[in-house]
């Protein structure tokens, strides 16, 4: 079955709350969607979230990618030998992860449609559902209190919480939020590289009573050490973001103890076959895994969510970056109920531009 057409377009949404992270505030998103079609019919979907401060994409790279590369390589080729497809591309997309991304959707898209499967099932099935954290940009305190209590109210148990600019407002801030939500809500915090060690310490050491399950990428990723000093001077649960874009950052990670649990964005490892070898670094080495995810279309979050299904170490999961997108064309490409996210269970990605 072969490749008989690519096609790809770029989509821009507007987030419906802009948010604000410790180095940028972000009020909408541009997704690149690509349509592949074989020769037999059968049509398989992707899509990229280009960010130039996390993969260092833009719309126009990745448009620019899969004229000038991917398609020239692929068409004419075999859809359903995808790691064949995927390895060809590996080289010439390595510094386009979320392109590389998109395309490892579509095939992988396609291979499920043909065996009438959804993707989660062919890759091991271990879990059928996943309950999500809701993430909280920096805001005021009081405004993070009343985001908190009302994320409550519509079903979310996880509440993820970014901070990272100031660590003595992070700490109230996250006294506030757990006298808002009661000890039964799980809570994370995410400094997206915003601290120092002695920040990083200051502010686990002060919120030992609000019980953060886990605090994610406080440190810049240009020093991983740093990262590891963290990690091995507090009692909770340090994760690595920012600090892993490949296979490669994962062994690092790993060997070198640098982290207790990492967290893999599709877009920014290149894909679910990429994400399934960096897991198992991380199962080798006894780290758990979450799934996360960029701004980006239900359809990205769809495959994020097949692949964290799949696999029984990948404990964590933040994939809401769809919830306040406007006009995203692949909304219903997952389902949510009350905080925990389920596949549409047709097959491939399970869902059809």
């Amino acid at each position: 079955m072969k490749i008989a057409s690519i096609e790809t377009w770029s989509h821009k949404m507007k987030l419906s709350s802009p948010y604000t992270i410790a180095y940028e505030t972000i009020d909408s998103t541009v997704n690149v969607f690509t349509k592949i079609t074989t020769n037999k019919g059968t049509v398989g979907f992707g899509c990229a979230a280009p960010d130039l401060e996390v993969t260092g994409e833009t719309e126009e790279s990745v448009i620019t990618s899969c004229n000038d590369i991917i398609e020239p390589l692929l068409k004419g080729s075999d859809a359903l030998r995808y790691s064949y497809q995927l390895n060809k591309l590996s080289e010439p997309l390595k510094k386009h992860p979320s392109a590389m991304a998109m395309i490892d959707m579509a095939l992988f898209d396609i291979m499920g449609k043909e065996a009438n499967m959804p993707i989660y099932k062919m890759l091991g099935g271990f879990r059928e559902k996943m309950k999500t954290s809701i993430t909280i940009g920096i805001l005021p305190i009081n405004d993070t209190v009343q985001n908190a209590k009302e994320y409550i109210k519509q079903g979310f148990s996880i509440l993820k919480i970014k901070g990272g600019a100031d660590v003595d407002e992070d700490v109230e801030r996250m006294k506030k939020v757990r006298e808002a939500v009661g000890k039964n809500v799980q809570l994370r915090f995410d400094a997206n590289q915003g601290y120092s060690v002695y920040e990083s310490l200051k502010f686990v050491e002060e919120t030992r009573d609000v019980k953060i399950e886990l605090l994610e990428q406080p440190t810049s990723k240009q020093e991983p050490d740093l990262l590891g000093r963290v990690t091995n001077n507090v009692p909770i649960i340090v994760m690595a973001d920012e600090s892993l874009m490949n296979l490669v950052d994962a062994f690092k990670l790993a060997r070198r103890d640098l982290v207790d649990t990492v967290n893999i964005k599709l877009m920014k490892v290149g894909g679910i076959d990429e994400a399934i070898k960096i897991n198992a670094v991380a199962k080798a080495a006894n780290l758990e895994v979450m799934v996360g995810c960029m701004d980006e279309s239900a359809l990205g979050i769809a495959a994020g969510l097949h692949f964290a299904l799949s696999k029984p170490n990948v404990t964590y999961a933040d994939l809401d970056g769809h919830l306040d997108l406007i006009d995203d064309p692949a909304k219903g490409a997952v389902i949510l109920k009350n905080g925990t996210l389920y596949p549409t269970n047709k097959p491939g990605l399970g869902f059809n531009l």
